[in-house]
């Protein structure tokens, strides 16, 4: 059993289906909690717009992790 494609393939089937808002809610609730239970939702979830992502976009994505990650130093 390889317990990290299975996590990917929980994650996806569970949420393909679903309308925007209830992913929105999702994500943000999931921040809002700050449940660590809901990390390898939120990493299926960077994963599947890095990989579709240009490198512009990845080079901006990386530019907010990296801010954000200096405030978060600071505090």
């Amino acid at each position: 059993m390889n317990i990290n494609k299975d996590i990917r393939s929980y994650i996806i089937n569970n949420f393909k289906n679903d309308k925007k808002e209830t992913l929105r809610n999702a994500i943000e609730g999931s921040i809002e909690e700050q449940d660590e239970i809901t990390l390898p939702g939120m990493g299926v979830f960077l994963e599947i717009i890095w990989k579709d992502a240009d490198k512009e976009l990845q080079d901006k994505m990386l530019n907010i992790i990296m801010d954000r990650l200096k405030l978060e130093k600071q505090n």
